[in-house]
């Protein structure tokens, strides 16, 4: 039987048009097409119209339900019959809509919580003709609204960032915690490629989100170092960001919409970890030194142990240049320019142990300025780059102060025992290395700390008459 009757409120669709779906057939379909419960009263609170979805929840069908008077005997329990029925039909007389919760009864004896929307039905003289009440299960209703009350949190209050991209990978929703994340407004954001809003990492995102969309999200957060452009320059960043791709629920197949990435700042705890592995790993490199060190009969070649464990993931390539002549004491005036004599040096080409040189004594020549003369003369740390110049003028710039052609960056230590500066240790970095920074220095200095002892030893040994 249709969900509705053929006479009443359907009638007044008007008469079927010849070749055209009838207008009670029409309206039949629509209700039964309804995600909710619907039903309809005329005035005198006869059911008129009862859907699918109200079938499925009570499992009234609609040739039982519609032409009953009201609820009563049937979908509610007689003590509560009234008071459903004035509460359902004092929509009549109500501006707008009326919300209510009362249990209805199914069709095998069990009872349903519901949650009703009712609000009246006028007729051509806009007097009332009836009551329309559009009702679900209370749980699904407290579901959909959770659902809604989730988003709308995540999209103003939530502490961490959350983006909604599209199938073309660009942001279609963005909360506010994202906006300021990305350094731009929740607008002006939108639509735009993922490009133009981060700087290095971009391709590592898109490649996680084009992964989402086609497989699903991955079972774990990932750490995504991404460089947000600011105006006082790039900035980078890590964000711990997880994925969800987003299905259409209305969609027979699941039709992916996009993916959901959320994501929280933790570049300061990553650095601190960061920085802990380096120290960690600094110090174990210090330690083995030490040991290698004390089993070389010969100082010199103890120095350029601790040279070359000095150099694992700190430097590409490093010299140990000695002051010629007699060592300067601190404050000890300096009549003639500083001269130094290349003791040791790793190989330039391949890496490999240092190689002790400068047998013959005859000075470097670096030019007036050189870094490694200005460490000598401070008896401190001076550091030097190549700065943002082609290659081929970094490798100019290396080669004019006799360093390795693929040097661009450079950190000298001076050389300091017993009061007196013996030399200058110069750390060397290429272009795929980071500049060294202020937290680079300590390490050196303790690396020169080691291998000015070892020369120091080597040098009074040599001056040690013989017995």
């Amino acid at each position: 039987m249709s969900a509705s009757r053929r006479s009443g409120t359907t009638d007044e669709l008007g008469p079927d048009e010849p070749g055209e779906p009838g207008g009670s057939d029409l309206l039949a379909a629509l209700l039964d097409g309804m995600d909710a419960a619907l039903c309809a009263f005329d005035a005198d609170g006869v059911v008129t119209h009862w859907n699918r979805e109200a079938e499925r929840i009570l499992g009234w069908t609609a040739g039982e339900a519609v032409g009953r008077h009201g609820f009563a005997g049937w979908a509610v329990r007689s003590a509560d019959a009234e008071d459903v029925h004035a509460r359902l039909m004092s929509a009549m007389r109500a501006p707008g809509r009326q919300v209510h919760e009362f249990a209805l009864v199914t069709k095998d004896g069990g009872r349903v919580l519901v949650r009703t929307q009712s609000a009246a039905v006028r007729g051509p003289d806009g007097e009332p003709a009836g009551v329309y009440c559009a009702f679900s299960e209370v749980h699904a209703q407290i579901d959909l609204e959770r659902s809604i009350a989730l988003s709308e949190a995540l999209f103003e209050t939530a502490s961490w960032g959350v983006v909604l991209v599209d199938a073309d990978l660009r942001p279609a929703v963005v909360n506010a915690h994202a906006a300021r994340a990305l350094g731009v407004g929740r607008t002006s954001v939108l639509g735009r490629p993922l490009g133009e809003l981060l700087g290095r990492g971009v391709e590592e995102l898109e490649a996680a989100l084009t992964h989402v969309l086609a497989e699903g999200a991955p079972p774990a957060p990932a750490d995504l170092w991404v460089g947000v452009r600011t105006p006082e320059g790039e900035k980078r960043r890590c964000w711990r960001s997880g994925f969800l791709r987003l299905a259409s629920p209305l969609a027979e197949e699941p039709v992916p919409l996009g993916v959901a990435w959320l994501f929280q700042d933790v570049t300061e705890a990553r650095q601190g970890e960061q920085e802990t592995a380096l120290l960690r790993f600094r110090a174990n490199q210090l330690h083995r030194a030490a040991r290698a060190a004390a089993e070389c009969e010969d100082p010199a070649e103890a120095a350029t142990v601790h040279l070359d464990f000095a150099l694992a993931g700190f430097a590409d390539h490093a010299l140990i240049d000695r002051v010629a002549g007699t060592p300067r004491a601190e404050g000890e005036g300096a009549p003639d320019p500083v001269r130094l004599v290349r003791l040791a040096a790793t190989p330039a080409g391949a890496p490999g142990p240092s190689v002790p040189t400068g047998a013959a004594g005859l000075p470097v020549r670096y030019g007036e300025g050189h870094p490694a003369l200005q460490c000598v003369e401070r008896a401190g740390i001076v550091r030097a780059d190549a700065g943002s110049v082609p290659a081929a003028r970094a490798r100019e710039w290396a080669l004019e102060r006799r360093w390795p052609g693929d040097a661009v960056h450079a950190l000298c230590a001076v050389l300091r025992s017993r009061g007196r500066t013996l030399g200058v240790v110069t750390f060397l970095r290429g272009t795929g290395r980071n500049r060294f920074e202020r937290s680079d220095t300590a390490y050196a200095e303790d690396v020169a700390v080691r291998i000015a002892a070892a020369l120091d030893l080597a040098e009074a040994l040599r001056e040690r008459p013989e017995e």
